[in-house]
């Protein structure tokens, strides 16, 4: 475990993953304890039936990326655009390699797992594409406040992709599926809406907050208590009980 922790006297880049930038951004304390002193907060349940949809688009925009076509939702968009075929595809949708970049100013190797990469066949820019499954009565979109962190993971990877000297469009899609509640059975399947959302990302954010982190670990104690973090207040309470 310790050779995964934040070590300030270190001169090797440390890895830092897209999730854990994005826990920082939720609460900075919650990210030291967990970087920096090997307090991880408690893991969450798994989400298999994301995992399913997620796998299975991946298979179904792989057989259009083979026959060079575009896949119909991409079409029924208006994308002139295909799946495109990138020697190093596979390589960064592994969750445990991803896109890797070594930012030098902050000394960190940053990574992250797409789900899947386009290409503009009147541009040639690529396009990132996320997969995302609910299941809700109220038609999807990315207005939710919660949301933000879709956003700055369509950005972040945009990031890590232009770092690879590729030229990365601006706008990325959600491929949003929305699990069915208005049919009268099961019958042994699950249906799913599917949306196409575009988002015109700016990975602006990204080096400032870079920079953040790594004051943060290098500091020789955590932040304070993050008043809107749950797991901080719980904590807190648990303390004084």
């Amino acid at each position: 475990m310790a050779k995964k922790l934040f070590n300030p006297a270190s001169d090797k880049p440390f890895a830092l993953s897209r999730s854990k930038v994005a826990l920082f951004m939720e609460c900075p304390r919650c990210f030291y304890l967990d970087r920096r002193l090997g307090i991880a907060r408690p893991a969450g349940f798994p989400f298999n039936l994301n995992s399913a949809v997620d796998a299975l688009l991946k298979k179904e925009f792989d057989a259009f990326r083979r026959r060079g076509e575009p896949h119909p939702f991409m079409s029924a968009a208006g994308l002139n655009a295909v799946p495109h075929a990138h020697p190093q595809l596979e390589t960064w949708r592994a969750n445990f390699t991803g896109v890797r970049t070594v930012h030098e100013p902050s000394g960190f190797e940053l990574f992250g797992a797409i789900d899947d990469l386009w290409r503009d066949l009147g541009t040639g820019e690529l396009i990132v594409a996320d997969y995302k499954a609910t299941s809700k009565a109220a038609e999807v979109t990315l207005d939710a406040d919660w949301q933000d962190g879709y956003k700055r993971q369509m950005e972040f990877y945009q990031w890590l992709l232009r770092r690879q000297g590729l030229t990365v469009a601006k706008r990325g899609w959600f491929v949003y599926c929305n699990g069915r509640r208005d049919l009268d059975a099961f019958d042994n399947r699950l249906e799913f809406r599917v949306k196409m959302i575009p988002y015109d990302g700016d990975d602006a954010w990204v080096e400032p907050v870079l920079l953040e982190i790594r004051d943060t670990l290098d500091a020789p104690e955590p932040p304070p208590p993050g008043e809107d973090c749950e797991y901080c207040v719980f904590a807190e309470k648990a303390t004084k009980a």
